[in-house]
């Protein structure tokens, strides 16, 4: 025992506290409770390492592990004869990850002048809580060289590849262009996007802390090219279609205009021309006149091209023979409270001479012999009113209204192509029941296989022959279109002008069309050609459209080594007053 200042000191052993007893469960109690709790430990442990790691095992990789993709090259577009319409070059893009990349100001300025931006807009863009953004998209190769020379954290770079158009603004609105996301925007692009896109391929890496690259860790997928498409377009003729509207725009003044060239046999479109155009490789300040394919998007009233689908029918329900004597004399019909007149008065006119001439009065008559139900359904048969289904972005079904609607004036009006609207391509592949002996083909944007397609019956075989002889009339002397006459071959064709609906009424302004096919003989081509508002001092169809049907078809002909079916001098026409007549 041991005093401390008076106080007795009781060693540790002897202290009261320790002689106290405690009842044995309760020791047996915290034992258990602690086993207790490691078991629960070790049980959470085994769950989530060894039964459900998914969830730990994501958020550890997330921290290092990154899935990198691996574009895939978009397909090829080709034309019939394996001319490479667009193709895809190899690109790099120049990506950050913001909270890694710490930049001086010398590097920033080196990035900068690399990438063609401004330094400050390039410290907006890292500037950024996000945690990946683009710098730059499809830079060059070389370029992004130059890029990863310098070395900078948190910068890295992906290939992706950007569409090129060898052929330019000639063939823009038939291929189409696509997005820097490599995206079809525009025809065939669009069109078969999802054939043409393939499917991307990724890779496992292993990052450090400034987003660099250490480790490959595996391939996940191999990316999946696209699929080549091959057109029908041929570009030979495309371009023979295309410098020749060109041309004819400049040398009528006009404000647009548009020419398609069909196979008879296939239905394969093998030229789709258009102005005003672009260039699909610089796509920089385009306007929207420039990118509509007026082909298939825009609908115009078809004026006397439609005649001979008119007289076909008059044909074929025995109303008429080609002989028949129609009466356009003095050249007005009234309907009504409105008037109908041909530019140049006639007098009796055979059923062939009312498309030769091109009389509204006659064709007009003709028509009052049909019921509307007949005649609507015949527009209907040949596609007119509804959708061309080639699946092309924006295709248009024009304008066709309801039969029980109409009044005896529209009947006669629509007989000569006013009150009813169409696209080229609707109007070129109507005539397709001329060339085909009476029916019509399906058309198609890519290059048909070897068997031929089976059209829809319209008309018999012996009424698409004899208004095919009419509208061989139609180009020869005393016809609206002599100047649609081709060395060497016979031609059949209709001259189309028609007013301009401006603010619900005709303006003086107008759109000149000629559709016609060759060898008349035994047809192989369709050609349809619209020129829209010319303003040089000729607007009538036989002046300004005709000879553009002229140029592009013989020299089609001549490109596919089509055998020549007349003498190769044209026929002159007679200087009268009839051979002015060009409707």
């Amino acid at each position: 025992m041991m005093r401390f200042k008076g106080k007795v000191a009781h060693k540790f052993a002897e202290s009261p506290l320790l002689q106290l007893s405690l009842p044995p469960w309760r020791s047996r109690l915290m034992a258990l409770m602690i086993l207790g709790s490691f078991a629960v430990l070790i049980g959470r442990a085994f769950y989530l390492q060894i039964l459900n790691n998914d969830f730990l095992q994501e958020k550890g990789e997330s921290r290092y592990r990154r899935d990198i993709e691996i574009s895939a090259s978009r397909g090829r577009i080709a034309d019939r004869h394996g001319d490479v319409l667009a193709i895809s070059t190899p690109m790099k893009s120049i990506w950050a990850i913001p909270p890694a990349t710490t930049l001086t100001s010398e590097q920033s300025k080196q990035l900068a002048a690399l990438l063609e931006t401004d330094p400050k807009q390039l410290s907006r863009k890292l500037d950024t809580e996000k945690t990946f953004v683009f710098l730059r998209r499809q830079i060059p190769p070389p370029v992004a060289e130059q890029v990863a020379a310098l070395k900078l954290p948190g910068i890295g770079q992906n290939k992706e590849y950007r569409r090129f158009y060898p052929t330019g603004e000639m063939t823009a609105h038939m291929v189409g262009f696509t997005g820097v996301d490599d995206k079809g925007l525009e025809g065939v692009e669009l069109a078969f996007h999802g054939q043409l896109l393939g499917e991307p391929g990724s890779r496992s890496v292993i990052k450090d802390r400034r987003g660099q690259i250490v480790e490959d860790v595996g391939s996940i997928k191999p990316p999946q090219d696209g699929k080549d498409i091959r057109l029908a377009l041929d570009s030979k003729i495309q371009y023979l279609a295309y410098s020749q509207l060109k041309q004819a725009i400049a040398d009528n003044n006009a404000k647009a205009g548009g020419v398609v060239v069909l196979d008879v046999r296939t239905g394969e479109i093998l030229a789709l021309a258009n102005w005003p155009t672009y260039n699909p490789n610089n796509r920089e300040n385009l306007s929207g006149s420039q990118l509509r394919n007026r082909a298939v998007t825009d609908t115009f009233e078809p004026g006397s091209t439609l005649k001979p689908f008119t007289i076909a029918l008059g044909l074929e329900n025995g109303k008429v023979r080609s002989d028949t004597i129609i009466n356009c004399a003095p050249g007005r019909l009234t309907i009504g409270n409105a008037t109908i007149s041909d530019a140049h008065p006639h007098g009796a006119l055979s059923v062939a001479e009312v498309i030769q001439k091109s009389s509204n009065v006659g064709a007009a008559k003709i028509a009052a012999m049909l019921p509307y139900q007949k005649m609507w359904e015949m527009f209907d048969d040949v596609g007119f009113g509804q959708l061309p289904r080639l699946g092309f972005p924006g295709e248009v079904s024009g304008r066709l209204r309801p039969w029980k609607n109409w009044r005896p004036i529209e009947q006669a009006t629509m007989a000569y192509g006013h009150g009813i609207s169409v696209s080229l391509i609707q109007l070129a592949r109507a005539y397709s029941v001329f060339a085909r002996d009476g029916d019509l083909v399906p058309l198609s944007l890519t290059r048909a296989d070897s068997s031929l397609p089976h059209g829809a019956s319209v008309f018999s075989p012996k009424t698409a022959r004899e208004v095919r002889a009419m509208l061989e009339m139609a180009v020869l002397p005393g016809g609206t279109a002599p100047k649609a006459q081709i060395p060497g071959y016979r031609v059949a064709g209709k001259t189309g002008t028609a007013h301009k609906l401006a603010g619900g009424r005709y303006a003086n302004k107008y759109v000149s069309s000629f559709v016609g096919f060759a060898p008349a003989s035994d047809p192989r081509l369709i050609v349809a050609v619209m020129i829209d508002e010319p303003s040089a001092g000729k607007h009538y169809g036989g002046d300004v459209a005709a000879p553009v049907f002229a140029s592009v078809m013989g020299s089609s002909l001549r490109t596919l080594g089509i055998a020549p079916d007349a003498p190769l001098v044209v026929a002159q026409s007679p200087k009268t007053p009839t051979s002015k007549a060009r409707l």
